[in-house]
């Protein structure tokens, strides 16, 4: 089995969490999802549990960040093109999300950035194969 990554998030409420992300186009698994959790479904191995604050609560001793004020965590995930990056980035803001930093421009590396309603910052990447072979490198 693969190693998978579940990723837990705070929000202030579930269910205009979801609806922003389910307007994103991603779905939720059911199986792992209740009144005050959601497992957010990015691929077949990477889940963000999207958890209510007072339910969140119970996993740390320590505050909760308010992500609207300070960076807890910066999300990336890859995207297939530009044209892809363009596509989420532009559905986050035009659903409830907000831009986070300029878009990234290097040529062989192109990304935007958006703060969903918690202001989480997710930022959406695209990298040429060609510097994906190289590690990285232009």
């Amino acid at each position: 089995m693969p190693q998978m990554i579940f990723v837990n998030l705070p929000v202030k409420d579930l269910e205009t969490t979801k609806n922003f992300f389910g307007k994103l186009g991603f779905g939720f698994n059911p199986h792992f999802s209740d009144e005050s959790t959601a497992c957010l479904v990015i691929s077949d191995t990477i889940f963000a549990m999207l958890i209510s604050e007072p339910r969140f609560k119970d996993f740390t001793k320590k505050e909760i960040a308010d992500a609207s004020r300070t960076t807890e965590v910066l999300l990336a995930l890859s995207a297939d093109s530009r044209e892809k990056v363009d596509e989420l980035a532009d559905a986050a803001l035009a659903n409830g999300g907000s831009a986070a930093n300029d878009p990234m421009d290097e040529g062989f590396m192109y990304g935007r950035s958006f703060q969903d309603p918690d202001g989480h910052i997710w930022e959406v990447v695209w990298m040429s194969p060609e510097a994906v072979a190289n590690g990285g490198q232009a």
